[in-house]
């Protein structure tokens, strides 16, 4: 409750609750989201709007071994209840498998060690032509320093592949001090490698187009997202002054 007060007394418009499955753990099932009513009886007001805030079901998947990604080729009645699903590849094979065949709408990248393995073109620009997003947290860049580098070195390595394409930042904040408002993690998007339009659509157009390909991929259909646009002001033809003067006379 209190980590939901701060996202929207910041300016967040949409929050997500993530689930995570280690499948290196024993005992490890996916169950069924809990609703987010049950969790907050009266969802607060985003600032500066007169819409309440949403709040989403995640789910994130580790998988270490390429039969963790079973589960996800499976039709699961649990898997489908979730609004956005993640997973988090640790080896290159799994990443390049991410990126390809399965049916997620992110894939996380390791932001707390180094990689094991470089990114290669192929499966990310396959991912993007897909519309999967790629995520990468801030949280651990805040915490410290040693992971603060990695953050950025494995960020930068992404971004030379990608070019800034499919970015999203996220906190997977666990405590209200973890979080940052959207501009100031638009600016950490900067030291990430991307630049100040690509930082800026990594907090928001990104994000909804993430929960977009959630929803296609819920309903197996196309999902249609309208927005309206501002009325141009109609512009003026510049005439010479001359005539202009011999308009009037």
């Amino acid at each position: 409750q209190n980590i939901l007060t701060v996202c929207f007394s910041v300016g967040y418009s949409a929050v997500a609750l993530n689930h995570v499955i280690d499948f290196k753990e024993k005992k490890q099932e996916i169950i069924k989201p809990v609703s987010p009513s049950e969790l907050f009886p009266s969802l607060p007001i985003v600032q500066g709007t007169s819409k309440r805030i949403k709040v989403l079901t995640r789910l994130t998947l580790i998988v270490s071994d390429p039969s963790h990604c079973n589960l996800l080729r499976s039709t699961s009645a649990n898997i489908r209840l979730y609004d956005i699903i993640a997973v988090f590849p640790k080896t290159e094979k799994l990443f390049h498998i991410a990126c390809t065949t399965l049916d997620v709408d992110l894939v996380c990248i390791n932001v707390t060690e180094k990689l094991p393995f470089y990114f290669r073109r192929p499966p990310v620009n396959m991912a993007i032509d897909r519309g999967i997003y790629f995520e990468l947290l801030y949280t651990p860049a805040i915490k410290d320093s040693t992971m603060r580098r990695y953050t950025i070195s494995n960020a930068i390595s992404l971004m030379q592949i990608c070019k800034g394409k499919n970015i999203v930042i996220s906190s997977a904040a666990e405590r209200p001090l973890e979080l940052r408002g959207p501009y100031d993690v638009a600016n950490l998007g900067l030291l990430f490698g991307l630049s100040e339009g690509e930082a800026k659509a990594a907090v928001s157009t990104n994000c909804r187009a993430t929960m977009l390909h959630g929803e296609t991929r819920k309903s197996a259909c196309g999902v249609v997202y309208t927005v309206k646009k501002p009325r141009k002001v109609e512009e003026e033809e510049t005439v010479p002054a001359c005539k202009k003067a011999k308009t009037q006379a």
